[in-house]
């Protein structure tokens, strides 16, 4: 083989990575690298949690070899009517933009670097949802970052008697083109369900041909979308890389091994 062949290899299409809630600790990182290029990274508490274990390990996964997917768990509905919430909701994404702006800072991530607001509810976002997200996102840029969003990809139907993705509804807003997609779409099909052969699926066929990434693979199953998919997923229902069968996590793809433009 000529030297320096490899620098004219064909790159892969598409890349595989992973998400969880929980930093899967230091101890696993090689044998998730052997099969990621990629993992999710929580600037704040994921949803549910009271505390976020990925705090301060950014540079040990970078020197680890693993891009990221930088996330910030962003405000339910119920969570912005509620009484105790500032019903102004453009200062709570004010705020919340700038606690993501900040803690990306003190990660070390630098400038540029893509952070995406997890928004876990779906079909058509109300008109308080679409404040929220679209201010939080005018303020991540003016903070020197770029905003992206997590959202469903799966069909919700309508009155009507058609039917809407909340990452649809967001790409055809006013503001939506200023957004990174990262979408999530589990259902089967599209989704080849927890499978990582014989390589990860294009973000464009996830049903949203915009989207930069896909989360096609959920722990646990959630059988009302993913069932067809059912043999690929462990007994359990959970989905695990090879060779672990503790570290249940998300599948990801994308066009790159770093989503977010993350490493410095």
């Amino acid at each position: 083989t000529p030297a320096h062949a490899w620098q004219h290899a064909p790159r892969p299409a598409t890349y595989l990575g992973f998400d969880r809630n929980e930093y899967p600790g230091d101890a696993a990182l090689p044998a998730l690298r052997a099969t990621f290029a990629f993992t999710g990274y929580w600037l704040n508490n994921p949803p549910g949690a009271s505390s976020n274990s990925w705090q301060g390990k950014r540079l040990l996964l970078q020197r680890a070899g693993f891009g990221f997917l930088v996330l910030f768990n962003g405000r339910t509905f119920a969570e912005l009517t509620a009484a105790s919430v500032d019903p102004d909701t453009t200062a709570v994404a004010l705020a919340d933009a700038a606690s993501a702006t900040h803690s990306a800072r003190a990660e070390g991530f630098p400038p540029g670097t893509i952070l995406f607001l997890d928004q876990e509810e779906g079909g058509r976002m109300l008109p308080q949802q679409k404040q929220y997200i679209f201010a939080w996102a005018e303020a991540v840029r003016r903070a020197g970052y770029r905003p992206g969003i997590y959202c469903s990809g799966i069909p919700i139907p309508e009155a009507s008697g058609a039917s809407i993705t909340t990452a649809r509804d967001l790409h055809e807003s006013p503001q939506g083109a200023s957004l990174v997609f990262w979408v999530a779409n589990d259902a089967c099909p599209p989704s080849p369900g927890c499978t990582l052969h014989p390589a990860p699926p294009p973000p464009a066929a996830s049903g949203a041909p915009f989207a930069e990434v896909w989360q096609f693979a959920q722990s646990p199953l959630r059988r009302q979308f993913a069932a067809a998919c059912a043999a690929t997923y462990a007994p359990d229902g959970n989905c695990y890389p090879p060779a672990s069968t503790t570290l249940h996590l998300d599948l990801n793809s994308s066009s790159t091994p770093d989503p977010s433009h993350a490493r410095d």
